[in-house]
Formats: C-alpha cells, sequence, structure tokens
C-alpha cells in the first residue's frame, strides 16, 4: 500500500520543513515537494506537523496489562495503546523475576512477533535486573536479585534470539564493573541504575561500556557537593545518555531543564517507565510481583510507600516536556526519537523522517497532540474529530 502525506511541515534535520512524505511497502519512499499522487492513497495534512514516531524503551505496561505476566496478545493490547500516544516502537521492560518466569516473558514475546499487528511494535526487551542492588531496589523483589551471571545472561540473550537490546545493573555489586563489557559483546546496550554506586566505581562502570542511566535521579544514590557518586558520574560524562521520566513527580521541572542543560539534547532520553494502569482510572495494581495503588495517578507500593514505575504516557510527557522546559518541538523531539534510537541500536530504521527507513510517523496538531499515527506506513491510529 503507497501512502502520501500531503502539505505538511516534516521534521528533518532538527527542523521543520514544507514536504510530502510518500510511503509505500513499510519505508519512507520519498521526502519532498510535488511528489506524485499516483497509485498513492493522498492524506490531506496541511499545516500539520509530521514527526517520527515515538520511542519508549523502557515501560511495564499499560490498559491492563503487565508486562511481567503479558501473554502475546497482550502485548498487541499495549502496542495498540501506545499507537493513541504516538509510540510507534517499544521495549518490553521485563522487572526481576525468576528465571522460568523471565524465559516465559520471553517466550511470549516471540509469540507476538509471529502474529499480525495494529498498533506500535515490539523492537526487543529490556531487562530491569537482576544484577542489582539491594539498597537501591526500588520495587525489585530483594530475593530475586543477584550477582553477575554470565550463564544466565547468554541463555537470556539466546533465548529472546538476541534481542534483549538493553539491560539495568548495579555498578558496586561484586564484579560488575568487569562483567559490563561482557554484557555489551552480548548485545546489549548497558545502563546504570538501582545503584548507590560511588563516583569512582560509576566511572569505572561507563569505561567498560556503560551507556545509560536509568531513570536518571530515581533509585539511585543523589550528587552531594562532596561525593558526586553515581548521579555525578552520568551527569558529568558526555557520552552517557540519561533516561527522564517526565511526569512532573520522579523528576521536578527544574531537575529536568538542570539535567538537559548539563547534559545536552542528544544525551537525554524520555521515557514513561509505565506499569499497567497507564490509561486506566486510580486503584490497585500489579508491577511484577509487587501489589501497587495508584492515587490521584501516582504510582506507589502498598506495602512500604516507594514510588513503582508511573502512569505517564509518551504524547503526555511530550507536552509536559515543552511545559517544563519552554524549549521548541524541534528541540525536544530529539529525547523521544533519535536519541533512544541511538541508544539501542536501530537509528538505522528509526528515530527520523528519512528515506529507506521504516515509515513510521506521526502527525501532530498544533497543540503538539498526537491526530495520527503510521507504523510502517499503515494507519494505527486517527483521532477522531469533534463534530
Amino acid at each position: 500500500m503507497t501512502v502520501l502525506l500531503k502539505g505538511g511541515m516534516v521534521y528533518q534535520n532538527h527542523e521543520f520543513v514544507r514536504a510530502d512524505v510518500r510511503m509505500q511497502d513499510g519505508v519512507i519512499a520519498a521526502v519532498g515537494t510535488g511528489l506524485s499522487e499516483t497509485d498513492a492513497q493522498v492524506v490531506d495534512v496541511t499545516g500539520k506537523r509530521l514527526v517520527p514516531g515515538f520511542l519508549d524503551i523502557h515501560t511495564h505496561g499499560a490498559v491492563g496489562v503487565d508486562v511481567n505476566a503479558a501473554k502475546a496478545e497482550d502485548y498487541e493490547k499495549i502496542c495498540r495503546f501506545h499507537a493513541e500516544q504516538g509510540t510507534t516502537g517499544w521495549l518490553c521492560s521485563v522487572l526481576t523475576d525468576t528465571r522460568e518466569q523471565t524465559l516465559w516473558c520471553i517466550e511470549e514475546y516471540k509469540k507476538w512477533k509471529s502474529m499480525e499487528h495494529k498498533g506500535s511494535r515490539l523492537l526487543g526487551i529490556h531487562l530491569e535486573g537482576p544484577f542489582l542492588s539491594p539498597q537501591y531496589k526500588g520495587a525489585m523483589p530483594e530475593h530475586l536479585l543477584q550477582k553477575p551471571n554470565l550463564e544466565l545472561v547468554k541463555e537470556y540473550q539466546e533465548a529472546a534470539e538476541g534481542e534483549i537490546r538493553y539491560i539495568t545493573v548495579s555498578p558496586e555489586i561484586e564484579g560488575m564493573v568487569d562483567f559490563i563489557p561482557k554484557l555489551c559483546e552480548q548485545g546489549m546496550a548497558v545502563a546504570i541504575g538501582h545503584s548507590g554506586a560511588d563516583y569512582d566505581t560509576a566511572r569505572k562502570a561507563i569505561a567498560g561500556g556503560a551507556a545509560a542511566s536509568t531513570h536518571t535521579g530515581n533509585a539511585m544514590r543523589l550528587l552531594h557537593q562532596h561525593e558526586p557518586a553515581i548521579w555525578g558520574a552520568v551527569l558529568e560524562d558526555e557520552k552517557v545518555y540519561c533516561e527522564m521520566i517526565c511526569d512532573g513527580r520522579h523528576l521536578h521541572p527544574g531537575t529536568v531543564r538542570l539535567i538537559l542543560k548539563t547534559k545536552g539534547l542528544d544525551r537525554a532520553v524520555a521515557v514513561t517507565d509505565s506499569i499497567m494502569a497507564a490509561g486506566l482510572p486510580d486503584g490497585n495494581y500489579k508491577l511484577g510481583v509487587n501489589d501497587v495503588v495508584v492515587v490521584d495517578g501516582d504510582a506507589r507500593l502498598t506495602h512500604g510507600g516507594s514510588r513503582a514505575g508511573s502512569t505517564l504516557t509518551s504524547g503526555k510527557a511530550l507536552l509536559n516536556l515543552l511545559e517544563f522546559t519552554g524549549r521548541s518541538l524541534e528541540e525536544i523531539l530529539p529525547l523521544m526519537t533519535e536519541n533512544p534510537a541511538k541508544l539501542i541500536g536501530v537509528y538505522d530504521r528509526v528515530g527520523s523522517l528519512e528515506e529507506g527507513k521504516d515509515a513510521d510517523v506521526v502527525v501532530l496538531d498544533e497543540t503538539c497532540r498526537i491526530e495520527a499515527t503510521y507504523v510502517k506506513g499503515e494507519s494505527v491510529f486517527a483521532r477522531q474529530c469533534e463534530a
């Protein structure tokens, strides 16, 4: 099927230019003016902004589905919800669990891949653990945390057919600094987090290949003027990407501005860290083995009260970032498109609107709200206009 999005303002090279986008056989066939309408379904998007589909590399679920308990058809429910939020690609984040349950999650992911889809796409798997610090475990079940185990990682990656793209570890665990290069060799982008690591240990982890910081500022030792700790290390290093949960709860808007000023716009990644409650009312939910209660949209563990993920969506994160920072849409978009794609190694096919890349396109209205979403050139969401 060929679709021509005609007359929009297209986001390319960090600016908007008036152009048409021709999508054919799942990829972007051409971007330019005066493109042929022959054999194409023409969609008039005059006055709208066309941007790359959003990528969410850290999410545990939505609309009543928890990734750790999700069957293949449940993944599809999340995919369809994400499409409404402008997310065209995501990683299913598996919370620390038993070996058996983790392998089950991987098998269900593979089953989803063999299904027909009508929503956003799963681009791979994110393992949040099990090699994490008990002191900063957050919602991680402490009895399932463990020291580095290469055989277990190889088993998971082999079962996933190489599609575990991202893993979160704590640098201070015994043997972890030497283990990080081995994780990189398994084809995983390594993030450090859930950690009380001191500055020097965090720096060694980064030197060994750690490329990102998981939900920066949350579940980690905080910066002190005499001891910068892990947070200071990831803010300082120009190579490290910093995840940010921009819901106004996990990070104060001033902290968001500070991270961006410190890291620059090319090393920040907006994530939702959403749980199964995203898209649903307040109430009682699950996050892996944990019981969670959501009050006023704020998700916390029933026992202990620690924050447990979020109810954030990518569409809302975009609006929050624009409000929190006062920056332009052109400046903010890389946090949700280009940067996560580069971090997990998929920028060759998603993350920007270029000829030959997957035709994952979001149409934004004048208020930056999602009007339509295309995944591989097919319409997977179109907002109903009011009469």
